[in-house]
């Protein structure tokens, strides 16, 4: 069933982040944008990009860049759909390349979905990536999957953090690429490095904190 949280989190700048939870997984969809401005960031179009282009349409947001955490079916299922009707490019880590082109590898086929998704760009690690004004960097965090990254607006303290990083708990490392060492090494190395206070926006679940999760999240203790 699919559900829109209308709710607005304010950051600690202008930057704004919404959410639509979307798919057979609930997968957490968000974008970001400027307060009084309609130029958005959109991050893991989980499914149905016609329906996120209308909401955000008829919210008067238009969408400019497509971002994705990594190249699961439940992460991508609208993106292709979105790209063609926003004309937004799509951006991922170079890393996830063989899942993003691979319906068997991205899990899509098992899913009953067969579905594959060609980025326009390909960004590093570190990367820094601009669009409509906004900013933010590209944190590779293998575990999930081998090309699994988070994007960090420092600026405003968000973290958005795909299935790397759930509050009290981590991403599975059960499916292709996936490994459970990595994914620890990552949490630890390249996100609890971050300033507790910064919020973290999984792709599934509640919203939560580096500081948070450093306390009170079993598997990186």
């Amino acid at each position: 069933m699919d559900s829109e949280d209308t709710d607005k989190e304010q950051s600690m700048a202008d930057l704004k982040i919404g959410r639509l939870t979307l798919g057979v997984c609930q997968t957490n969809c968000y974008f970001v944008y400027r307060e009084g401005e309609t130029d958005v960031m959109f991050f893991d179009p989980a499914d149905r990009g016609d329906y996120i282009y209308e909401t955000l349409k008829d919210k008067g947001f238009s969408v400019k860049g497509i971002l994705l955490t990594h190249g699961h079916f439940d992460h991508i299922w609208g993106s292709n759909k979105l790209r063609e009707l926003s004309g937004a490019p799509i951006y991922a880590y170079e890393a996830e390349k063989a899942l993003c082109e691979d319906y068997v590898t991205n899990v899509s086929e098992q899913a009953g979905r067969p579905y594959t998704v060609l980025p326009d760009h390909y960004l590093k690690d570190g990367e820094m990536i601009t669009i409509a004004g906004m900013t933010c960097k590209l944190i590779a965090t293998p575990g999930h999957t081998v090309g699994s990254c988070c994007y960090y607006f420092e600026e405003a303290g968000i973290l958005v953090a795909g299935d790397t990083l759930f509050q009290e708990s981590v991403g599975r490392t059960d499916l292709p690429t996936g490994s459970m060492s990595d994914i620890v090494r990552s949490i630890k190395d390249r996100l609890f490095v971050l300033p507790d206070n910064v919020k973290v926006y999984p792709g599934h679940g509640d919203i939560t904190s580096i500081g948070d999760e450093k306390k009170y999240n079993p598997f990186v203790q």
